[in-house]
């Protein structure tokens, strides 16, 4: 292994998963950080701390989470790609800041390192408990990006996707890991950079004086400009228009929100990312994600074992959710089983996609993951 001139460290590496989304992270462009330590995330943020200085990136420990989450966006609009990370209680300190990225348009990842809930919960050991606060977690209407692997290497690679649709859509995007994942030790395999795909930011060529900063083109997302460059613009996490001035009424607030919103929702094919084995002529499908998607491969493979057609869907893309896809299973299975680290949250976006096809939840409160022939009982019943 070696460090190429911008500092990525190409070969293979046997490390965690909070490692390689730190790598993740320098291959994708990101040279702002700031975090403050929370369990189990803070390896992410100690090894950000040693490699930033090598490639000129900047670290920043913030005395909270919510300065953490503010300072991100100020970066991103001096020219940085930026990225912050934390678990449970920090995630829910950041929600306002992920509503005002959305707001104002900012291209940034949130990291999240899942652990046991509510408030200190269970520091050190694993749930999917945030799924739906990924979602709804800040007010108001609006679409977010997340995604969610499974591996160290996924780790790395998601974490690229992630500031690639950031950019993309300009819009903050979410890496929905879990302790396991996080803390998960590999092989992961960092190619070269110019093996890596980078979606660059999108920066105005409007005339210094023309350019409004919320000024979509044909596909719902306007361009950029670096703040001290000439460019004058104003931001704010008001209703605005497309200069950025407050527009607070209701054709305005409708205006805006429906460009917010769609230009995630009429792009949901390009954003979907699903992994299929043995879906097509299933009887049953596993739909699972994070850890999870791995906790069940024995009972899949037990009950395939016995000669029985079982399906597993895994979620790389959480949200925006795979609900075509879905709907175009259903009518050929006779159920799906939804294993997962939390008392039933992702189900419920499957029960709405799957329509009269039959939905299990295996649910599981945390702290440990599932005990794969549970899982196999869930898919002999769903067999009947």
């Amino acid at each position: 292994m070696h460090a190429d001139p911008a500092g990525v460290l190409t070969g293979a590496h046997f490390i965690d998963g909070d490692h390689a989304c730190c790598e993740g992270a320098l291959a994708a462009g990101c040279r702002f950080v700031a975090g403050y330590p929370i369990t189990p995330s803070t390896e992410v943020v100690e090894r950000i701390a040693w490699r930033f200085p090598e490639v000129g990136g900047v670290f920043i420990q913030m005395e909270d989470e919510l300065a953490s989450s503010i300072a991100i966006a100020g970066a991103a609009w001096g020219g940085q790609k930026a990225m912050t990370v934390t678990s449970g209680p920090g995630f829910s300190l950041m929600m306002e800041h992920l509503g005002y990225a959305v707001m104002t348009e900012t291209p940034c990842v949130f990291v999240n390192v899942q652990r046991g809930g509510p408030s200190t919960g269970l520091p050190t050991l694993p749930a999917q408990a945030d799924m739906m606060q990924a979602k709804w977690g800040s007010h108001g209407d609006y679409q977010i990006i997340a995604v969610s692997p499974n591996s160290p290497q996924e780790c790395f690679d998601l974490t690229i996707k992630a500031f690639n649709l950031s950019e993309r859509y300009r819009s903050p995007a979410i890496v929905m890991m879990d302790e396991c994942v996080g803390h998960m030790m590999e092989r992961v395999v960092i190619p070269a950079p110019t093996d890596i795909e980078i979606y660059p930011r999108r920066y105005t060529t409007a005339a210094q004086g023309e350019y409004q900063p919320y000024a979509a083109g044909e596909d719902g997302v306007p361009d950029m400009a670096k703040a001290g460059t000439g460019y004058r613009f104003h931001i704010t996490g008001l209703t605005h228009d497309e200069r950025g001035y407050p527009d607070m009424n209701a054709p305005g607030q409708a205006r805006l929100l429906r460009r917010l919103t769609e230009k995630i929702t009429k792009h949901t094919a390009d954003l979907t990312d699903v992994v299929e084995d043995g879906v097509e002529g299933a009887d049953v499908v596993v739909i699972a994600y994070g850890i999870t998607s791995r906790v069940v491969l024995p009972a899949i493979a037990q009950m395939r074992k016995r000669g029985r057609k079982i399906g597993l869907l895994r979620l790389r893309t959480v949200w925006p959710f795979p609900e075509e896809r879905i709907r175009a299973i259903a009518p050929s299975v006779k159920a799906f089983v939804v294993p997962e680290l939390n008392l039933g949250q992702m189900v419920r976006e499957v029960e709405r996609c799957a329509r009269s096809t039959r939905v299990i939840s295996v649910p599981h409160a945390g702290g440990t993951v599932h005990n794969p022939a549970t899982i196999a009982d869930a898919i002999a019943e769903a067999l009947g």
